[in-house]
């Protein structure tokens, strides 16, 4: 029988001390797509490793199914050094911003591995979250290491390697319902594979120098490439522009009139502060909660 937390050994268990740290938030934001609801506490994969992370009392609990004695890996990853009262506090002071920032309280931006991130928003391109995720699983399954979990707990699989998915074929990726994304995953991973595009090379380059870099591959347009710098990179000043975003600007700060996208990124990149891509995230979450609140009525 399963319970909502574990009961580990405490070589596998950690605690976070957090202060205004919305991890339901954060994890279902649409920044990342492995994360899993189940029975009271989230489970996901943070590279090869099996995670649990449940909120108490101002903490992340978090149980891994290994023994581990250096959680580095997932304090980097969670980001809850972070200080979120700058952040906040560098934003204009406009009433759409003060709107998001009540509303999505505690939302924090992860900070993910290049590759996994970088293939999840290709594979992301005109899907929702839920199909985004669904394709993912598949891939996972597929083609990814098998990761250790805790006695009775469903297989689970790692983000398969660029390496690994280099060496399949188009019509392989199709199977996992990704559909015109195949080529592009393809290409994507034989580019990072082959070192075409040095991922880890992007932390050192000027922000402006990495977006080019990434907009080498196929199918990776300004959007992809800034949400892999702001999620993978931490570039602050990276702002993706998608369908939520271009609505939010749109409406909040153009009165709903159809201004064209060129307009709108020259707008963020003057308006959001030395903190754009928290900001970013905020207005996306928040029209996000908008819309369901709209459907619930």
């Amino acid at each position: 029988m399963r319970h909502s937390l574990l009961a580990p050994l405490a070589e596998c268990q950690t605690r976070f001390a957090v202060h205004d740290y919305d991890l339901d938030a954060t994890l279902t934001s649409g920044q990342a797509f492995r994360w899993e609801w189940s029975d009271g506490a989230w489970e996901g994969i943070v590279g090869d490793r099996w995670v649990q992370l449940a909120f108490s009392k101002d903490s992340i609990v978090a149980v891994a199914s290994e023994k581990t004695s250096d959680w580095t890996w997932l304090a980097d990853y969670l980001q809850v050094e972070i200080s979120l009262h700058p952040i906040l506090s560098s934003f204009p002071d406009d009433v759409p911003l003060r709107a998001a920032t009540q509303a999505c309280r505690g939302l924090r931006l992860l900070r993910q591995e290049p590759w996994e991130c970088l293939a999840s928003f290709i594979l992301s391109s005109t899907k929702q979250i839920v199909q985004i995720r669904q394709i993912i699983h598949l891939l996972c399954e597929r083609f990814g290491e098998l990761v250790p979990v805790p006695l009775g707990y469903q297989p689970v699989y790692a983000f398969p390697s660029a390496h690994r998915l280099a060496q399949c074929s188009e019509a392989d990726l199709r199977d996992c319902k990704m559909g015109f994304r195949a080529p592009y995953l393809k290409a994507a991973a034989t580019m990072v594979d082959r070192l075409d595009v040095d991922l880890a090379s992007l932390y050192d380059l000027p922000v402006d120098e990495a977006r080019i870099a990434l907009m080498a591959i196929p199918g990776v347009g300004p959007k992809i490439a800034d949400c892999v710098l702001l999620f993978a990179y931490g570039f602050q000043s990276a702002f993706p522009v998608d369908v939520w975003v271009i609505k939010a600007l749109r409406e909040l700060y153009f009165r709903g009139r159809r201004v064209k996208i060129q307009r709108l990124q020259r707008f963020s990149k003057s308006h959001f502060g030395p903190f754009a891509g928290y900001a970013q995230q905020y207005l996306f979450h928040y029209m996000r909660l908008q819309k369901k609140i709209t459907a619930k009525q």
